[in-house]
């Protein structure tokens, strides 16, 4: 996201970058939900608007903050990359809580897709790119009430390395939430 971020902020963006631990599954996204709740308390100003973007597990992290931690009150703009909003497959070769919560019809994914039509202020965007490998199958970052850009990356972390997605990332940012 490094490369994601120094972007963004030569096109005009203030960026803040959270790393969310541990990242590889080992906590539910509920609870790296908190710590991002934590991270935008403790760093951003108050009261402040801002656009969240979330890369691979760390969109769905963001959705659980926008839909079940009050995040809505604050995000102008979210966009996803290569998050697999219906699971992904590869999610069951992990025990792991997140993988667990990742997997294609989770209680964790049917619960947040229950009100996915709040985010439709936030003109929520999900990026995805058909040659995912991570997110199997790719189509499982489409999500019907998002704008859902296909965006030719040479897969998963293609999406944040990429200079035309990084292009994509910051035009989603720049249109206008409904």
């Amino acid at each position: 996201m490094a490369q994601l971020a120094r972007y963004l902020e030569a096109e005009g963006w203030r960026t803040y970058s959270c790393d969310l631990v541990p990242s590889w599954g080992q906590e539910g996204m509920d609870v790296l939900a908190g710590q991002l709740q934590a991270f935008v308390a403790e760093r951003l100003p108050a009261g402040e608007p801002f656009d969240l973007v979330g890369y691979s597990m760390g969109g769905l992290v963001g959705r659980y903050y926008l839909q079940r931690l009050d995040g809505l009150k604050r995000v102008r703009r979210f966009v996803t990359i290569a998050t697999p909003h219906r699971g992904s497959l590869l999610a069951y070769a992990y025990g792991n809580p997140g993988f667990r919560q990742m997997r294609p019809g989770s209680e964790f994914l049917r619960d947040l897709d229950r009100d996915v039509n709040r985010l439709a202020p936030t003109g929520f965007t999900s990026l995805w790119t058909p040659l995912d490998l991570i997110v199997l199958p790719a189509r499982s970052s489409v999500v019907p009430t998002a704008r859902c850009r296909k965006v030719w990356a040479l897969g998963h972390p293609f999406m944040v390395w990429q200079r035309h997605c990084h292009r994509a990332v910051a035009e989603s940012l720049g249109e206008t939430a409904p």
